[in-house]
This record gives C-alpha cells, sequence and structure tokens, in this order.
C-alpha cells in the first residue's frame, strides 16, 4: 500500500529521529523505569505531539494512515514511546472531537505542542473490559460536579497534567459521561507506578478521586454520551495499537536477521540452516500481513467507511504476532536472547501488553465473530 509524499516524508522524519533518539534510550529507560522526558520534548519539537488536534489549535489533524505509520516507527524505537504518545494523542482526540470551543482554546494548543501531557482514565479495578460496569461517580452541585472513585491501568498517571475520566453522573448506568480533570486538582490522587513485565519505562498507575470537585464547563460531552464516545475513540487507538505491534514485531525480525547473518553455529552461519531460515520467513509473512491489515483499517477510516471490524482484526492480529516474531527473535539468539545484552528479550516482554490494552485479544475476537454472525 502505497504512501503519499507527505506521509513518507513524516514517516521518514519519525523513523530518524526513532534511530537517533530512541533507540539508543529505550535499555536504560526500561531498565530505571524511568521515562524519557528528553525524548518527549524531541517529539514535541517534531510535531508529533500535535497528531490528533486541529491545526486550528496549533495541530497537524493528521490522517489514520500517517497515525499509523508514525505508530509504528516510534514502537520501532521503543514501545514505552509510543504507547505514552498514543494515550496523549487520545486525549487530545477526545478535546477534539467532544470538547466546546472554550474547551479547545483552552487546552489544545498546549497540548499540541506536548505539555500537559494527557491521560485516559476509563479502567478500573473491577471494570477491565467491561468499562460499563465502572463505578466512578460524578455528582452535580451547582456549577460543579464531585468526583469519587478509582481508575486503574493509566498511562502517563505520573506524568500527565490532565486526564480525560469517565464517571456516571448520579451513579446511572446511562449517564456515563467525559469529564477534564487537571491532575493538580484537590482530590486528586496518584496511585502508585505499576512494577510490570514490560512497558518499564511507561508509568502505569492508579488516579484516585475523594471529593474532587471541577468546574461543569470540563465536562466534555453531553450527560450520558460518554461510553459512545469511548468506543467511538478506541476504536481509532486500536488502529495504533496494531500499527505498535508491527514496529515491536519487525524490529524483532531485523534483530533476528542481523544475529543470523553473524552467528556461527556447526561451522556455517545461522542463516544458512534450514531451521532458522523457515523460522525467518514465518517471521517476516506474519509482519507484513500485520502491517497491511493495520493500513487496511487506516484507510477505511480516512474513507469514512465503518472501519471497527477491521481495527478489531489489525489489532488482533497484529498483537499476536508481535508475541510470535519477537519470541522467535529470542529464540534464534539462544541463550543470548534471555539476556539483557541483547534488545530482543525487552522485545518479547513488551509485546505480550500490545494483545491486553484498549481491548484484549479476546475481546477483539469477539467483535471480528459479532460482524460475521450477527
Amino acid at each position: 500500500m502505497d504512501l503519499s509524499a507527505e506521509q513518507r516524508q513524516m514517516r521518514d522524519a519519525v523513523r530518524e529521529f526513532a534511530a537517533e533518539e530512541i533507540r539508543p534510550t529505550a535499555a536504560d529507560a526500561d531498565r530505571e523505569q524511568e521515562f524519557p522526558e528528553d525524548v518527549w520534548d524531541g517529539l514535541g519539537d517534531l510535531g508529533v505531539t500535535a497528531m490528533t488536534t486541529p491545526e486550528a489549535y496549533g495541530g497537524l489533524d493528521v490522517d489514520s494512515l500517517t497515525y499509523s505509520v508514525v505508530n509504528e516507527e516510534l514502537a520501532y524505537g521503543a514501545l514505552s514511546v509510543a504507547t505514552a504518545l498514543s494515550v496523549h494523542c487520545l486525549a487530545t482526540s477526545c478535546i477534539a472531537e467532544f470538547g466546546s470551543d472554550d474547551q479547545k482554546e483552552e487546552w489544545l494548543p498546549e497540548m499540541a505542542d506536548g505539555r500537559p501531557v494527557g491521560a485516559f482514565a476509563l479502567s478500573e479495578p473491577e471494570a477491565g473490559s467491561n468499562p460499563a460496569q465502572m463505578t466512578t461517580e460524578a455528582v452535580r452541585d451547582g456549577d460543579e460536579y464531585v468526583l469519587n472513585g478509582k481508575k486503574q491501568w493509566i498511562t502517563n498517571g505520573q506524568r500527565s497534567g490532565v486526564a480525560v475520566v469517565f464517571a456516571k453522573v448520579d451513579g446511572d448506568d446511562d449517564k456515563i459521561t467525559q469529564f477534564l480533570v487537571p491532575e493538580d486538582t484537590e482530590g486528586v490522587e496518584v496511585g502508585k507506578k505499576e512494577d510490570k513485565l514490560g512497558l518499564r519505562a511507561s508509568d502505569t498507575t492508579a488516579l484516585l478521586f475523594d471529593d474532587c470537585r471541577i468546574p461543569a464547563a470540563y465536562r466534555l460531552t453531553e450527560e450520558g454520551r460518554g461510553m459512545s464516545a469511548a468506543l467511538h475513540i478506541l476504536t481509532g487507538g486500536r488502529i495504533g495499537i496494531a500499527s505498535q505491534a508491527v514496529g515491536l514485531a519487525q524490529a524483532g525480525l531485523d534483530a533476528a536477521v542481523a544475529y543470523a547473518d553473524e552467528r556461527e553455529q556447526f561451522d556455517q552461519q545461522l542463516s544458512e540452516i534450514q531451521t532458522i531460515r523457515h523460522k525467518l520467513a514465518d517471521m517476516e509473512t506474519q509482519t507484513q500481513a500485520a502491517r497491511l491489515l493495520a493500513r487496511d483499517a487506516a484507510r477505511k477510516a480516512d474513507a469514512g467507511e465503518d472501519h471497527r471490524d477491521a481495527a478489531a482484526k489489525a489489532k488482533y492480529f497484529a498483537s499476536e504476532a508481535a508475541v510470535d516474531v519477537t519470541s522467535e527473535a529470542v529464540q534464534i539468539h539462544g541463550g543470548y536472547g534471555y539476556t539483557t545484552d541483547f534488545d530482543v528479550e525487552r522485545f518479547y516482554r513488551d509485546s505480550k501488553i500490545t494483545t491486553i490494552y484498549e481491548g484484549t485479544s479476546e475481546i477483539q475476537k469477539e467483535v471480528i465473530a459479532r460482524g460475521l454472525l450477527d
């Protein structure tokens, strides 16, 4: 699927940045579990933090295919960086699509530059794959809403300056609503940073709300429209996650090819052994198929077509492919692949989250099956 000249230019700029600024810092950031803020500032300078912000507010307002390509290149550098950026873009997308003119003016120009960092607070400890079971509540009190509850698995939880928070107005299941909550608001507490298998440079926390008062003017949607808004935003987000999985798979494949060309075993290069060659062939096929699915979903989105099914297929296949490909990359490296001396062990650890966040593989299969049978 050919890219336009503008899309290739964007891809090449991000690819160069990832090679020069992201990849060299990735291992240290993973080991220290600290997000590379200088890299984030570089993304702002590059304009990437403005991808889903309208041009009227200083953004790029890129199409879905460009967004897909950028996510792939960033994940090739480090999935933690790509994930932080995609969640920031979820927040700016919510404001851009559902915010008032005043809300857009207040938040989008600065967020387009990268600060404040955005967060997306939908999941809860007891409401993961079924967010409709959330218990976070917003009660109207004059010109304010009072928030109480807890959100879980919040990317950018420590780093963000504003979160898009979903809550039930007056506890009514039919009144799930979006709110903009600055994280320095009294009554907001950031929970502990999770110690994770992978994605270790990206901060993941809980957000707790204890009689947190926010102006009614910070309500993003009409009462009751929050869930439909979330599902709409997450459908586009799944294209981004699929593309990240492609980038991670490509990183694992490239590392495996390079190692097979260098390493000798049984008096020959690994790349000359049929078993290894067949592994690489499978890895290449999975990676390319995943890329085509992700780009097909992006093109459908750009054409204004119903792309829910395509996004689910892309997210499901690409995330499972990322796990398979990076696992084989470790296998090809042998014992060395199990050490932190080589990046493939990090690729493998990072890959698993792509099958979980923004809709598990099981949820994606249910979406796909529903399209076939219902």
